[in-house]
C-alpha cells in the first residue's frame, strides 16, 4: 500500500514538472530576441557568438538556460532558443 502510494505521488510530481515546463515557454515575450540551434552547435558556441564584447560567454550560457529552462547543456538542432540581451544579429537569429 506505501509503494503504491509513493508512486503515485512521483509520478504526480513528474506530471506537475512537465506542466510547469511547457508555461515556461509559453510566456515568452515574442520580442525576445532568439536563435533557431544548426548541426554542430553547442551552448557554449551559441553563447559565445551572442555575447556582447567583453562579456564572459559562460555567462551568457547559463542566462540561456535559465531563460529557456534547460537542465544541462545538450541543445538539438531545429530547437528555438531565447538569449538575453537583445543584440543578435539578423544573419544569427532565426528569425
Amino acid at each position: 500500500m506505501l509503494v503504491t502510494v509513493v508512486a503515485l505521488l512521483s509520478l504526480g510530481g513528474f506530471w506537475l514538472g512537465t506542466r510547469a515546463a511547457g508555461y515556461a515557454h509559453a510566456g515568452q515575450p515574442p520580442s525576445l530576441p532568439w536563435v533557431e540551434v544548426r548541426e554542430g552547435d553547442t551552448l557554449g558556441s551559441i553563447a559565445g557568438a551572442v555575447a556582447h564584447p567583453g562579456e564572459d560567454p559562460g555567462a551568457v550560457a547559463a542566462g540561456i538556460r535559465r531563460l529557456n529552462g534547460l537542465r544541462g547543456k545538450l541543445v538539438r538542432p531545429g530547437t528555438r532558443l531565447y538569449v538575453p540581451g537583445g543584440s543578435v544579429t539578423p544573419l544569427q537569429q532565426g528569425q
